[in-house]
């Protein structure tokens, strides 16, 4: 029988990160489970690759803390690249409640040290950017540290080095139980045979609630379907521009390649394992974006190269990580709500670190804890993109 120390359900981005960092801090017998042959093709191939520090909660910005300046420094670290380009987050307010609102949240930004975030007001926005409609705005908040990086690269990256460390990969291999006894977790069965260990790590992204069953967990996961429209080539916005958020309906955007990456989050989605592209969408979006954007009016799109991914939603829009109690050797990495790959790095360094010496110093891990959600202690986060 095979055995290892730690097993990974998922080798997606956060999958890949714990694997990183825990062969990076000495734990070599580390097997992850890929149930697709090639990796990247849940959520990861499919995210918009966004980066910000720009949040509202303690929890997430500590994580980006983390995160965005492991991005950085990706290159150095890893030998890897994961295209992080800090092109920042621009959001749009266009009342009174989106502007102090902003407010509140630099202050508790910079409290804990993201010291670059600051307000732009509607001049400086319309004078940077004379495409954008600007006479609704009252002002916005710009951080030049947040943008994008390539979550495919990034995803690669860490899985080459977790490689290079002793970590093992199962492509193309279904999970298809979980072995429990008095102590705990005791194995994981697969399509390739049983595998002996005390510790398995959920990081199946939307399809972990149906992992997590396997040891009779209920976890409050769900599949949201987001659709994302790359433009074809347009030279009439600038490249070097942000990812912009009008914050009056949510629809945001950012330079991709010759284009743009055009998003929103239609409040009319419902749950589920939807994958498709709804053609329909493209209207939907295209009117915002002109609204917004009134060059983008000109803008061409071509629907086979539009795409669908899922969000692994939770009840307060925050990742659940961390032991489940009621189950020794069972771990979460679940349930980010749009947040995985920014996430990624303190994910893999906050499960490492737990896995290791149950305890860490990025967060205060009782905040994600995955008994919040029985306690009825959530956390309230009101800017989910």
């Amino acid at each position: 029988m095979h055995t290892a120390d730690v097993i990974i359900i998922g080798g997606g981005i956060v999958g890949s990160s714990i694997a990183y960092h825990l062969t990076d801090a000495g734990c070599r017998n580390v097997l992850i489970i890929e149930r697709e042959p090639h990796q990247g093709k849940g959520s990861t191939g499919k995210s918009m690759g966004g980066v910000r520090a720009q949040f509202a909660t303690d929890v997430n910005i500590r994580m980006s803390l983390y995160s965005i300046p492991f991005y950085a420094s990706f290159d150095e670290r890893l030998g890897e690249t994961a295209g992080y380009r800090p092109q920042g987050y621009l959001f749009l307010a266009t009342s009174q409640k989106h502007l102090e609102y902003l407010c509140i949240n630099q202050e508790r930004q910079k409290s804990l040290g993201l010291t670059q975030a600051r307000m732009v007001t509607q001049d400086e926005v319309a004078k940077q950017f004379p495409q954008l409609k600007c006479d609704d705005l009252m002002g916005g908040a710009f951080c030049p540290t947040d943008g994008f990086v390539d979550p495919y690269s990034a995803m690669n990256g860490f899985m080459a080095v977790a490689a290079q460390n002793g970590a093992h990969i199962w492509k193309g291999c279904e999970v298809t139980g979980i072995v429990v006894d008095k102590g705990g977790v005791a194995g994981v069965e697969t399509s390739k045979g049983c595998v002996a260990t005390r510790i398995v790590v959920n990081a199946a992204g939307p399809w972990a609630r149906d992992i997590a069953k396997m040891v009779g967990v209920d976890l409050p996961v769900h599949p949201l379907r987001r659709q994302l429209v790359p433009t074809e080539p347009f030279p009439d916005y600038p490249h070097t521009a942000p990812m912009t958020i009008d914050m009056s309906n949510g629809f945001h955007f950012r330079p991709e390649s010759l284009g743009f990456l055009l998003a929103w989050a239609d409040p009319d989605e419902t749950p589920g394992f939807k994958t498709d592209f709804d053609n329909s969408f493209i209207e939907k979006i295209l009117v915002r974006a002109a609204n917004r954007v009134p060059c983008f009016e000109n803008v061409a799109v071509n629907p086979k190269r539009a795409w669908a991914g899922l969000y692994e939603m939770t009840p307060d829009h925050h990742g659940i990580l961390g032991p489940v109690k009621d189950v020794p050797g069972f771990f979460l990495a679940n349930g980010f709500s749009g947040h995985g790959v920014m996430h990624a790095p303190a994910t893999g360094k906050i499960l490492a670190d737990l896995i290791r010496t149950r305890t860490t110093d990025i967060i205060d891990p009782h905040v994600l804890r995955f008994e919040r959600f029985e306690e009825g202690d959530l956390i309230h986060e009101t800017a989910v993109l």
